[in-house]
């Protein structure tokens, strides 16, 4: 029932006022019809015990006073003598002449003995023995009855000792009308009431939701970051209470999450300096494996396995140091486009030709598809997605270059990437992206650093683009690029937040274009472990 009053009345407001209205209604009803027949019961009792006791005397003083078997002449008489009293009421007079005939008059030619119920003929002619509980032989007996919509009351009586038997008519259309009054001003009554609880509904919905509203407009402040966010507190009841609740939870969050920013930040500086450090120790050593490298060939059988491994973990080393130094700009905000007028077909041959994939590569790029972009950024995405596809799908790897308008009137480059592999398991898929994930639990070493789609996805995001990987629809993954063809009000923006970051002192430590990211994507490096594959699902057969 709640949840029906809800899709009904979504409004609290409305559904205090309707609730409370409805209740006063309930309320007012009950009130009137219980007032309306306590006093039906009283006016029909009073006029109706009026009209009895009278009849009652008038019986006895008139009729009971007429000799034996009356002519019709004297019972006449004696109906209008009765008739003629406060009481406004018709009688009817019936008993047997002397000649045996039986006589019926009445003081009114409407009133006759068709206008009496047979029940209550036959109970006032019925003879009652005499007893102990008993007195009288006959009783008056009583019946409201209606007649064209108009209320009477009905009595009859015999004369004891062989009488006549009288009957009475009274109108009690004056009382249905009294009655009639008393309803309309109960109903009256009854609406001014509803009106008068919607009102005060109303006053309490008022007082009660102004202070729910405040709560949940703090609520909706604090959702959007304003962890500042605090409610002015006054009273002792229950939404005080809540309020104060409010502020300190409010207070909690917002110091842990001051602790978990400058912890972010420490770890986040501790990352970028640990990989600033590590550049200078790694540039020696990559110029002695370089050495070793070049001379491998003419060293000892014995020696040559540990050089060649000493030299691709120093490969692997530094592009893991290039890679970190790119996700700390990125964390940090100070990674920035620099954007220039490419042709889309161009600049994907020449990552391809770049890293001797042209072979190895069907490619489905119509010249001429130009947009403004920043072309190293676009070359890292690009050596990331086919490498990935290379090294861990199935060939051939199919490259196709197409246009479709965007949601705000632009338009999109399209870049889709497509191998002819086992394909990403769904548990998968939507991890392809994480940071140094591995799909494989069993083979967490790899070639890669987990780090190149993570990349790739970064400066997709920057450029205002993303990337979506699904499985296609025979066999292989489609890893799909969406960047729009003009990124310059990307560009002003980034620039406008870095120098309100910078005003603010909340920017990044440091601002460093370009250097970095070129090892990031070339020969597929970082992409090995984004979408590694369980064991047997084909991945050393690509």
């Amino acid at each position: 029932m709640r949840h029906r009053l809800a899709g009904i009345l979504p409004s609290l407001r409305l559904r205090l006022v309707v609730v409370f209205a409805v209740t006063a209604l309930s309320a007012a009803v009950a009130v009137s019809g219980i007032a309306y027949w306590l006093n039906r019961d009283a006016v029909l009792t009073r006029t109706q015990n009026a009209a009895l006791d009278d009849f009652r005397k008038m019986l006895g003083d008139h009729a009971g006073t007429l000799p034996p078997e009356p002519r019709c002449d004297q019972l006449r008489d004696a109906a209008n003598a009765m008739a003629d009293t406060t009481q406004t009421y018709e009688v009817l007079l019936i008993d047997e002449q002397p000649d045996g005939s039986p006589c019926a008059v009445t003081s009114d030619d409407g009133f006759t003995l068709g206008d009496v119920p047979r029940p209550l003929q036959e109970a006032v002619n019925e003879v009652r023995p005499l007893d102990q509980g008993n007195d009288a032989p006959y009783h008056l007996y009583w019946q409201r009855v209606t007649q064209d919509g108009t209320p009477f009351l009905v009595a009859g009586a015999t004369v004891i000792g062989d009488g006549p038997t009288g009957y009475l008519l009274k109108s009690l259309e004056a009382e249905q009308d009294d009655l009639n009054s008393l309803a309309w001003s109960l109903a009256i009554a009854s609406a001014f009431a509803v009106l008068g609880s919607a009102l005060l509904a109303q006053a309490a919905a008022s007082t009660v939701l102004r202070p729910v509203q405040r709560l949940g407009e703090a609520a909706r402040r604090l959702g959007e970051g304003k962890l500042d966010t605090r409610l002015t507190v006054s009273g002792t009841d229950e939404l005080a209470e809540l309020s104060r609740t409010f502020n300190s939870a409010a207070a909690s969050l917002e110091r842990r999450v001051a602790d978990l920013s400058a912890r972010e930040q420490s770890s986040r500086r501790f990352v970028a300096d640990m990989s600033h450090e590590l550049r200078t120790p790694l540039t020696a050593i990559s110029a002695v494996t370089e050495v070793l490298e070049d001379e491998q060939d003419n060293l000892d059988p014995m020696i040559a396995p540990a050089v060649g491994l000493v030299v691709s973990e120093t490969h692997r080393l530094s592009e893991l140091v290039e890679n970190l130094m790119e996700v700390t700009r990125f964390d940090a905000g100070t990674a920035r486009l620099v954007l220039d007028d490419v042709d889309v077909a161009e600049q994907v041959m020449a990552c391809m030709d770049a890293r001797a994939w042209l072979d190895a590569v069907e490619l489905d790029a119509p010249l001429g598809v130009r947009a403004r972009l920043d072309p190293r950024r676009l070359d890292v995405i690009l050596a990331n997605l086919i490498g990935n596809a290379l090294k861990h799908g199935g060939s051939p790897v199919r490259v196709a270059v197409r246009t479709e308008p965007a949601p705000d009137g632009g338009e999109f480059v399209v870049i889709e990437v497509a191998d002819r592999g086992p394909g990403i398991p769904e548990s998968v898929l939507p991890h392809v992206f994480d940071r140094f994930y591995k799909a494989s639990a069993s083979r967490p070493r790899s070639e890669g650093s987990g780090l190149g789609l993570s990349i790739a996805l970064e400066n997709a995001h920057i450029h205002g683009g993303e990337i979506t990987a699904r499985n296609g629809s025979e066999r292989g993954a489609v890893f799909t690029l969406r960047l729009p063809r003009d990124a310059d009000r990307l560009a002003e923006d980034a620039d406008t937040d870095a120098d309100t970051d910078a005003h603010d002192g909340t920017g990044g430590t440091r601002r460093v274009e370009g250097s970095g990211t070129e090892g990031s994507g070339t020969e597929g490096s970082g992409a090995e472990g984004d979408r590694r594959q369980d064991e047997g699902s084909g991945e050393e057969n690509t």
